[in-house]
This record gives structure tokens, C-alpha cells and sequence, in this order.
């Protein structure tokens, strides 16, 4: 049976190349050299294991006097297939062969003239068909939590004594004590709000950097370990285990795009292409995306945002380069396989080459079918958002594509729901947006917000009040996609640009006045915006069409939007009297409303029974074939619709 490496662009055959490569240049720089001085020693090795019946792994071996070095393994019938170092001798790649092997240790051998190193080395048996990713859905509701700033539920991690940076809430940029077992200790309170999916921003070690600044978590200076302020694979396993086991789903925060400016690799690359320049020379990047989507654009303008790097101050890996490409997309399978996670959300996705996500997502959807990945692409227009897309292949200047991305998620609808429920755009901004679904080959899929932790808090919005906030909320549990919540937007957190909006989540830290987890201290509005979202969210999860069908505008102006779920919008109440349709309508004014909504010619014709699904003053009155819906200002009425 072929490898799915073979089915992707970096498999075995480029990669073959590049050690082929190396492996001569090794030859040349060592015609000159004395005999080896000292014997191998190994100081670690990515992944820190692996797994039986999957793809061969690429080990990254790091340590001294690799160089001229020979390796094999021993046991459970894993064997080397080619391994060649760099000349400086600090790292070595070596291809194992696993997908024969038996679950158990082995050892890996580097032999040289002088002596040799062993180290056992764990084969892990990959997990069962039931075990493997459940993806996620326009069914689903996502929260997003940054681990630090969400609960701490192990105060033992709270000061670290060998690393530099205390935690301290008090300072807005250091590590406040939040952790993975605090997540897991309020499973019960996001699944009543009405969760379906966690993501977390990154799990990554960032404690290389040696400062605290890097809490978030976008930082990594070890990809294969989990941030010791956050705890360990282990905590991370128990937490997806106790989500699994209430029917949560549980996403990781990737970023193949770059690491952190504390990565052993900044000083000490295992390849001389490994980065884009180099910590002394490199590229500041910009958010130029027509520079891929144009195709057009020249490779220099291109390679600004291709090969820059982040803030001017995070490596940008090449992944042009087939071992770093391969380094990523197995580790990808490394995190899915120990903690058993059913998607990932990816970080800057446009500042990576179209044709390593074409890789990447080929070979992670070959290997888990249900997998489901949602990726950043920061831009309010439909065309650019819809460009990085997977389902059609697209051509741009980086050459003709199809990224394989389930979908991106849906800034366009962010900006416009901003815009419009703080007045400064009118409410066709929304239905605007909804016009250019065709663009993607999957509108369904998108993922739409109200704000995350990249933006200011909703309330902090000029323009925003709490009245907006909850037709926000509506808005999020009715249209099409599937709604992603930011911490604290259910109790109407608020907090300016970063650092502001990643504030602590209240009760979730010791000492804390109030506790949005068992109501108390809250504010009469908190607790009225809490049960609001709970209110929305299990009406979504008990009505299938909010979840998956059809959309229809049939009213859009200045204050005022109207639309129409149905599982086929073609159909109508004289068609097909049996269909479960939803009418959905929004007075955006800040005064009451009498909404005359056409009920001819579209999904509503033929209909005559309205009954309203939340308790916010919305009502309806159907009479000489008008349809008036009352509403009070800024306001969302969610009617059931019947012949």
C-alpha cells in the first residue's frame, strides 16, 4: 500500500533530494577534516516519539559530533531507511521506517569512529478508528480560550522557579496562571452555555524565550511540548479525554508559519535554508494578501509577505524547504495522535506558500477523513477570504492551487456585523456580505464572530451597547456557518485592543470578586446576557436547519434586516406545508419598529402562523396577506414559520 507521503507534494521523493544533498556537501566538507574527536551524543529528538502504522517518520535529532555519524534501530521491526547530518555535527535527519513496527521501545544508535549513543525511543500504537478526529461543523458552536487568561486549576504551575518572569495578573502581558486543568474543571459550565467545540490559541512550549510576554502562546520554542506554565501532554490528554467523554470537541491552535525568537533553531539552524534570513537580515512582512491573490504581482512584492517575518521579530520558517515542510506537517499528525484533538485552527494562513497547505492538507485528510481545520485570514473583503478557501483550485502569483482548507474563517461577516450593529455602516453591509457566499465553494462551512482574541471586545466598539451585543448574538445563532464565541462575550466582556480584550475570565482565579461560572458578583445585565446566549445556543442545537440549511435575504435596508432558514429556500409554505422554516428579522434602530416583511414570491409565501422562538419583544401579525413583525429598538425576532 503507498504512503499517503507519496500522495503529497513533500513526500519521500523531495525529501530524498535534500538529503541526497546534504549528504554530498557532508562528503566535500569533511575531505579535509581529522578523524572524528569525539563519540555521538544525542540531546533530543523531534518527534519525542512516534506511531505504528502511519506515515514513515523524519526524526530531527539535535545533539554534538553527528557528523560522519551512522544510524540504526533496534527492535519492534522499525528500521533506518537513510540518515545524513550537518556538517557542523549538532543535527541529523534520519528517516524510520514504522509502518511495520510493533508498539514498544527501540532504540536509536548513532555510531562513529570514537563510540556510540543510544536512546530509547517509544513507538506508540496509532489510536483506534473510534479514537480518530471528529472534525467540526456548521452544527457546532466553538469557544475560544487562551489557557492562561481562562481558569488555573493547578496553582503548582503558577511560579515556575527556573523560569525568569513570575506570574503576575497584575501586569497585562505576563502569565496570569490559567492552565489546561482549569479548562477542564468548567466543562460542565460551557457545555450548559451551549459548546460544542473548544479551541485553545497555541499549547506550544514559549518558555525558551525567557520572557513572560509570550502567555499567548504564538511564540513556540518547542513544538513538540506543551507550555509548562499551561502543564503537560498528559493534563492536555485528560482534558480532550473529559470533552470527548460529555460529546465535546476539542480543536489546537497551529502555526506552521513561524516560532519564536528564543528557538534553539534562530542560532542554530539544522539547514543553512531552514528560516527566511536570518535574525540579523530578514524581511519585515506586511499584510499585502493581493500580493498572492493577484497573479499579476511581481515575486519580490510576493515574497514580502511569503518570506517576512512576523512583527519584524518571529522566524519565518521556509517551508519551501521539504524537510521543513515535512518537520510541520508531521507534527500536525503528532499532536492529533497523542492527545486525540478533532481539528486545528491555523494562524496566518496567507503568510504561508499555497502550495505546502496543498501538502499539508493532503496528507492530513488522507490520513483522517473527518478531520476539520478552520484558517486565519485577517481581511474584510469576500474575494481575498474566499481566494485561500479549499474545494477549488485558484490561480495567484504564487502559481495555481487548491489549498485543501475546509474553510476559512469569516472576517468579511465580522467587519460587516461590527459595522452595522454600531451604526457606522448600514445593515446591507450584512447582506451585502451574504451576496458573495458564491465565492466559496463551501459558504456553509465558514466560521463567523463577533470579536477573538486579535480584536477589541465588541462593547469596547464605539458605537456598541449591550442591546447591539444580543443582536449580535442572534445573529451568530441564525445565519449560516457555524458561530464562534470568544471568551467572556456571554457575560459582555470588554476591554480595548491587545492587551485589553484577553483580560482574566472572572471566578476563574483565586481571590476573584465574581464568578461568571456559578453567577455570582455578576451584574443583573451580565447574568440577563449569560442566559441570553444560553437561550440561543440550544435553540440552535435543537433545530436542525439553523444548523445546516439554506438562507434567503428577502429584506435588507439602512435599520433593518430579514432572512429566511430553510432547508431548501426554493420551497415554500404552499409547496412544501411540511418544511420547518425559520424567519429571522433585526430592527437595528434604537427605537420600536413595525417591520413590513415581504411574504410573497420567496420562502414565505403561503405562510400564516408565525410564533416566536425568544423572549425578546419581538412579535409577529399576519393579516390581508401582510406580514408586520414588531419589534423594539435594536432587537432580533427568531420565528417559527408554518402554513
Amino acid at each position: 500500500m503507498r504512503s499517503s507521503h507519496c500522495q503529497a507534494g513533500v513526500g519521500v521523493v523531495s525529501v530524498r533530494r535534500v538529503l541526497a544533498a546534504m549528504c554530498v556537501a557532508q562528503v566535500l566538507g569533511a575531505l579535509g577534516c581529522i578523524a572524528q574527536s569525539a563519540k555521538p551524543v544525542i540531546t533530543k529528538i523531534d518527534p519525542p516519539n512516534w506511531f505504528t502504522h502511519v506515515p514513515d517518520s523524519l526524526l530531527l535529532v539535535h545533539g554534538e559530533h553527528l557528523e560522519k555519524t551512522r544510524f540504526t534501530v533496534r527492535g519492534k521491526g522499525a528500521r533506518v531507511e537513510r540518515a545524513t547530518s550537518s556538517p557542523s555535527g549538532h543535527w541529523a535527519f534520519v528517516t524510520l521506517e514504522t509502518q511495520s513496527a510493533h508498539a514498544g521501545q527501540v532504540e536509536i544508535v548513532a555510531t562513529n569512529s570514537q563510540g556510540k549513543a543510544e536512546v530509547s525511543y517509544e513507538l506508540k500504537a496509532k489510536r483506534s478508528e473510534a479514537e480518530q478526529p471528529k472534525g467540526f461543523s456548521s452544527a457546532d458552536v466553538m469557544y475560544l480560550i487562551m489557557p492562561d487568561r481562562f481558569a488555573d486549576g493547578n496553582a503548582a504551575n503558577d511560579h515556575l522557579t527556573w523560569f525568569p518572569d513570575k506570574d503576575d495578573r497584575s501586569l497585562a502581558r505576563a502569565y496570569h496562571g490559567g492552565d489546561l486543568r482549569g479548562i477542564e474543571q468548567h466543562l460542565n459550565y460551557l457545555q450548559k452555555l451551549g459548546v460544542t467545540t473548544i479551541w485553545t490559541t497555541p499549547l506550544y512550549d514559549n518558555s525558551g524565550n525567557k520572557s513572560g510576554q509570550t502567555y499567548h502562546g504564538y511564540s513556540a520554542t518547542d513544538m513538540y511540548a506543551v507550555d509548562p506554565h499551561f502543564g503537560t501532554i498528559a493534563d492536555y490528554r485528560a482534558l480532550v479525554e473529559a470533552a470527548h467523554a460529555r460529546g465535546l470537541k476539542v480543536v489546537l491552535d497551529t502555526v506552521p508559519n513561524h516560532v519564536g525568537p528564543g528557538h534553539p533553531w534562530v542560532k542554530d539552524e539544522p539547514t543553512p535554508d531552514w528560516f527566511h534570513g536570518t535574525a540579523q537580515k530578514h524581511i519585515k512582512v506586511d499584510d499585502d494578501f493581493a500580493s498572492v491573490t493577484d497573479p499579476h504581482a511581481s515575486a519580490a512584492r510576493r515574497d514580502i509577505l511569503l518570506n517576512g517575518w512576523f512583527a519584524d521579530v518571529l522566524p519565518d520558517l521556509n517551508q519551501d524547504n521539504p524537510l521543513v515542510a515535512k518537520y510541520l506537517i508531521q507534527n500536525a499528525i503528532w499532536w492529533i495522535e497523542s492527545a486525540g484533538i478533532d481539528g486545528l485552527r491555523i494562524d496566518t494562513f496567507p503568510y504561508v506558500p499555497r502550495k505546502f497547505w496543498h501538502e499539508y492538507d493532503a496528507e492530513l485528510h488522507a490520513f483522517y477523513p473527518h478531520i476539520a481545520e478552520v484558517g486565519e485570514v485577517f481581511n474584510k473583503d469576500p474575494h481575498v477570504t474566499s481566494f485561500f478557501a479549499g474545494g477549488r483550485a485558484n490561480t495567484g502569483s504564487d502559481g495555481t492551487f487548491d489549498t485543501m482548507l475546509d474553510t476559512p474563517f469569516d472576517y468579511p461577516m465580522y467587519f460587516a456585523l461590527r459595522g452595522a450593529l454600531t451604526h457606522h455602516m448600514p445593515m446591507t453591509a450584512i447582506s451585502d456580505v451574504l451576496e458573495e457566499d458564491t465565492l466559496y465553494p463551501h459558504p456553509n462551512r465558514l466560521v463567523i464572530f463577533l470579536g477573538n482574541h486579535d480584536t477589541k471586545r465588541f462593547l469596547s466598539e464605539p458605537g456598541a451597547n449591550a442591546a447591539a451585543l444580543r443582536v449580535g448574538l442572534g445573529l451568530l445563532a441564525t445565519l449560516r456557518g457555524m458561530p464562534q464565541l470568544y471568551y467572556g462575550d456571554e457575560i459582555g466582556m470588554t476591554g480595548g485592543d491587545d492587551p485589553e480584550n484577553r483580560k482574566d475570565f472572572p471566578g476563574g482565579f483565586k481571590g476573584d470578586a465574581i464568578n461568571a461560572f456559578t453567577g455570582e458578583g455578576l451584574s443583573a445585565e451580565q447574568r440577563s446576557m449569560q442566559d441570553w446566549v444560553r437561550t440561543l445556543m440550544q435553540l440552535r442545537d435543537r433545530t436542525p436547519v439553523l444548523q445546516t440549511g439554506e438562507l434567503q435575504t428577502v429584506l435588507a435596508d439602512e435599520q433593518t434586516l430579514a432572512f429566511v432558514r430553510a432547508m431548501k429556500t426554493e420551497e415554500n409554505c404552499a409547496t412544501a406545508p411540511s418544511s420547518v422554516r425559520y424567519l429571522v428579522v433585526v430592527n437595528n434602530s434604537v427605537r420600536a419598529k413595525d417591520v413590513v416583511v415581504p411574504s410573497a414570491a420567496n420562502p414565505l409565501t403561503g405562510c400564516s402562523r408565525y410564533s416566536s422562538m425568544v423572549e425578546d419583544g419581538a412579535a409577529a401579525e399576519f393579516e390581508a396577506d401582510k406580514l408586520r413583525v414588531h419589534l423594539p429598538g435594536q432587537t432580533i425576532g427568531v420565528f417559527e414559520v408554518q402554513r
